[in-house]
């Protein structure tokens, strides 16, 4: 339990540090964008930072980019996808909802998403998701940032591998 608490822990300390490197992008009001993000500025977070595309007219989400570490968590690579092509049903829906709240409020979204889809109920993804601007106000990108918590050793999931 205590191995828990302390990855939840840590986990919360790295979407505060990927939260105010967020944050220091912003000019005033303005979102940052794409071009503002500098890897090296989040560089020890890489393996599971994700870049989500906003495809409008239907509104949809695709998966441009998704760090080395998201490769464990998904058991294969997601870089490319779009949402159900990576979740079942219920969870494809649960993420289109929290993806447009984040673009439709301009805010950033956090929660936790259990991992019982991928058969592993016992672990759950903590998230962050940013939005981003290239005009500073329309989001047409969200940077993603996953932990995953819970007990992985215990069940035999391997979770997020070193990159």
């Amino acid at each position: 339990m205590n191995a828990q608490l302390s990855a939840s822990a840590s986990a919360a300390r790295a979407h505060q540090e990927m939260f105010a490197y967020w944050a220091s992008l912003r000019r005033g009001a303005a979102l940052p964008a794409r071009a503002d993000l500098n890897p090296l500025g989040i560089k020890r977070m890489l393996p599971t930072v994700s870049l989500i595309d906003v495809l409008n007219e239907p509104r949809d989400y695709r998966l441009r980019l998704a760090g080395t570490g998201l490769y464990g968590v998904y058991g294969r690579e997601i870089t490319g996808k779009g949402l159900s092509d990576v979740y079942n049903a219920a969870a494809t829906d649960y993420w289109r909802k929290e993806l447009d709240k984040v673009v439709d409020g301009r805010r950033p979204g956090v929660g936790v998403h259990s991992m019982a889809w991928r058969g592993a109920p016992h672990m759950s993804i903590l998230w962050l998701r940013l939005p981003l601007a290239s005009n500073g106000k329309d989001v047409d990108m969200i940077l993603g940032y996953d932990a995953v918590i819970g007990s992985a050793s215990d069940h035999g999931f391997s979770g997020i591998r070193a990159a």
